[in-house]
């Protein structure tokens, strides 16, 4: 068995209650665009030499989110595309975030993750399971996986 099938069934172990599901389908994302937000917030120090080269993609999101495609990469190709695109959609919405949000990013992006959480721990309280990543750190990553394996197998894909 592949790695990430074995991964993404071990995480599916404690997602089984429709309730957790939903929450999942709607935090996750919530989450991981909130933490693309607040790496997206740090101001780029010396990054910003690199401003020729990487324009609005000057910021520390990028080499964070590089190292995250590459485990995803490591895991699965296919889930790997996708993760990129989402994560680019991400890279957009922050980027627009930052000229039309009336308070700065990081504020929208830490109260949207704390939320979230909350969100998170009531769905695996109704599902009398501990959140995955208590076990192991390295399903903070296959959450968003897990979702998006779903979109695959929705669409006919291979993940």
């Amino acid at each position: 068995m592949r790695k990430i099938d074995s991964l993404l069934q071990e995480y599916d172990l404690s997602h089984q209650n429709p309730t957790n599901k939903s929450i999942h389908w709607l935090c996750v994302p919530a989450i991981y665009f909130s933490l693309v937000g607040l790496l997206y917030s740090i101001p780029p120090g010396p990054l910003r030499e690199m401003e020729f080269l990487l324009s609005h993609f000057a910021n520390w999101a990028t080499p964070a989110l590089l190292l995250v495609w590459i485990y995803y990469l490591a895991l699965s190709p296919p889930l790997a595309l996708g993760m990129m695109l989402f994560t680019a959609l991400c890279l957009a919405v922050a980027s627009v975030f930052t000229l039309i949000l009336p308070f700065p990013l990081w504020g929208f992006c830490l109260g949207l993750f704390v939320l979230a959480w909350i969100f998170q721990f009531y769905g695996h309280k109704m599902e009398g399971k501990k959140p995955s990543f208590l076990k192991d750190l390295q399903f903070l990553l296959i959450g968003p996986a897990w979702l998006m394996h779903f979109i695959y197998k929705r669409l006919g894909l291979a993940y």
